[in-house]
């Protein structure tokens, strides 16, 4: 099956999986809504999201020594 080339590209709703087409008229993309985009919010707020990072070993500290 091949796309229209015409077509804008379609992405997922990260919050609900609804289709989203990315284009200007998209206002909330990646988001399908402000509902969905406020919740993620939310989940970032309540830190349900969060991006890993990487402690440093046990024998530094911040002061770098």
């Amino acid at each position: 099956m091949s796309e229209n080339p015409e077509s804008p590209p379609v992405v997922k709703c990260p919050r609900c999986g609804a289709p989203v087409p990315w284009t200007s008229e998209s206002r909330y993309k990646p988001f399908c809504s402000e509902r969905c985009r406020l919740i993620d919010l939310g989940d970032w707020l309540l830190e349900e999201h969060a991006i890993p990072d990487n402690p440093l070993p046990e024998d530094q500290d911040d002061a770098g020594g």
